[in-house]
C-alpha cells in the first residue's frame, strides 16, 4: 500500500476553496447542458417506478417503457396548465369592469394632483402621453426579449424531456458505469446510494406538493379575511404558482390584485397584495426550509444558501434543483467515512443526532488512540 500524506488544516482548506470556485465556473459555463440533463435526472428518478411496472406487468420493452412513462408526465403537466388556463378566464371576463375601475381610480388621481400641486390635467395628460410613447418603444424590445426567453424556455424543456427518456432508457448501464468506476469492495456503497437517491427524489416532490397544498390554504384563508372575490381562484394560482420561486409569487400577487380591484375597491386590492406578500415571508422563511428540508433531511440554513447560489449560478433552474443536489450530497457524505464533517454540517440537528453522536464517539476513540501512540 502506498503512504497517504495527510495535509494539516491550513493547506487542505485553499484546495478545497479552489475546487469550489473551479465547480462553480465550470457548472456556469456548462448551464445549457447541464442544468436540462440534471432535471432530467429527477424526472427520470420520479417516473422509474411507473417505468418498472410497465416492463415487469405489462411486458413493455424498455424504449417503450420510458416513452410511455415521459407522455404520461406530459399529459399530467397539460392538464394541470389547461386547468390554470380554463380558471384565468374569470379575469378576461372581468376586465371590462376592471377597465373602468382603472379609468376612474386615474380621473380621482388627476384631481387630487390637480388640487394639491395645482398642476393643470391637461399638462398630467401631455406628460402620460410621453410616458406611454416611451413605455412602447421599451415595450417592443421587451416583446422580443420575452420571445427569445420563450423560445429558450421551450428548448430547454425539449432538452430536459429527452435527457429524461435516455436516462429512463439506458439507466442500467448508467449505474454499471458508477459501480465499475469504484473499487469492487465499494460497489455496494454505491448502490446504497443509488436507492437512497431514488428515495430522497420521491420525498423532495411529496414535500413539494404538501408546500403547495399549505400555501393554497394560508393564501385563501387571507384573502378570504380580507373579502376577496374568486377566492378560489386567487389561492389556487398562488400554489402553483409558488413553484417557481420568487417570480411566480409575485406573479400571483399581481394577478391578485388586479382580479380583487376589478371586482372590489382598491383597498381591498391592496390588502390583498400584502395577503400574498406575507404568504411569500412565510414560505421563504418558514414552510420551504421546514417542509422540504424535513423531506430530505437538511438544515434551513444551509437550503436557503443553496437556493440562493443556485439562483447565481443557473437563474431559476437552479432554484429548483439546488435542493437535490444538496440532499444528493448530503446522502454521499453519509455512506462515505472521509466526508462525515459534510454530513454534519449539511445533516438537520434533530433528525441526525444519533449518527452525529456515533461520529463524534469515534472521534473521541480516534483522539483516545492518538494520545497513547504519543505516550508510547
Amino acid at each position: 500500500m502506498k503512504p497517504t500524506v495527510s495535509l494539516p488544516f491550513y493547506a487542505r482548506l485553499p484546495l478545497i476553496l479552489i475546487s469550489l470556485i473551479a465547480l462553480g465556473y465550470l457548472a456556469m459555463l456548462g448551464q445549457t447542458i447541464l442544468a436540462p440533463f440534471i432535471l432530467g435526472l429527477l424526472f427520470a428518478i420520479l417516473l422509474l417506478p411507473l417505468a418498472s411496472i410497465l416492463e415487469k406487468k405489462l411486458r413493455f420493452p424498455r424504449p417503450l417503457a420510458s416513452i410511455a412513462s415521459v407522455l404520461v408526465m406530459i399529459l399530467i403537466v397539460f392538464i394541470v396548465v389547461y386547468f390554470i388556463g380554463n380558471q384565468l378566464r374569470f379575469l378576461v371576463s372581468a376586465w371590462p369592469r376592471l377597465e373602468t375601475q382603472l379609468t376612474e381610480a386615474l380621473r380621482s388621481l388627476q384631481e387630487w394632483i390637480h388640487h394639491t400641486f395645482h398642476i393643470e390635467i391637461s399638462r398630467q395628460v401631455k406628460f402620460l402621453s410621453s410616458i406611454s410613447g416611451r413605455a412602447m418603444s421599451a415595450s417592443t424590445s421587451m416583446a422580443t426579449g420575452l420571445l427569445l426567453s420563450f423560445s429558450g424556455l421551450l428548448l430547454f424543456l425539449i432538452f430536459t424531456l429527452l435527457y429524461t427518456f435516455f436516462i429512463l432508457c439506458h439507466r442500467k448501464r448508467l449505474v454499471e458505469f458508477l459501480v465499475s468506476s469504484f473499487n469492487k469492495e465499494n460497489s455496494h456503497t454505491v448502490f446504497a446510494i443509488v436507492e437512497q437517491t431514488q428515495y430522497m427524489v420521491k420525498k423532495y416532490i411529496i414535500g413539494l406538493f404538501i408546500e403547495m397544498f399549505v400555501v393554497f390554504c394560508i393564501s385563501g384563508i387571507l384573502l378570504w379575511i380580507v373579502g376577496s372575490n374568486f377566492v378560489l381562484l386567487l389561492a389556487l394560482i398562488t400554489g402553483i404558482f409558488n413553484v417557481i420561486p420568487y417570480i411566480g409569487i409575485f406573479t400571483a400577487l399581481l394577478l391578485s390584485a388586479l382580479i380583487t380591484f376589478a371586482t372590489g375597491t382598491a383597498v381591498k386590492a391592496l390588502f390583498a397584495a400584502l395577503s400574498i406578500l406575507l404568504v411569500h415571508i412565510i414560505d421563504s422563511n418558514f414552510l420551504m426550509p421546514v417542509i422540504l428540508g424535513s423531506k430530505v433531511r437538511i438544515n434551513a440554513l444551509i437550503i436557503i444558501i443553496g437556493v440562493i447560489i443556485g439562483e447565481m449560478i443557473w437563474g431559476i433552474s437552479g432554484m429548483f434543483v439546488a435542493i437535490p443536489i444538496i440532499a444528493i450530497m448530503k446522502i454521499i457524505s453519509d455512506n462515505v467515512e472521509s466526508l462525515e464533517p459534510w454530513a454534519i454540517l449539511l445533516g438537520d440537528e434533530e433528525k441526525d443526532m444519533s449518527k452525529k453522536k456515533s461520529i463524534l464517539t469515534r472521534l473521541k476513540q480516534r483522539m483516545i488512540m492518538l494520545r497513547q501512540k504519543n505516550k508510547v
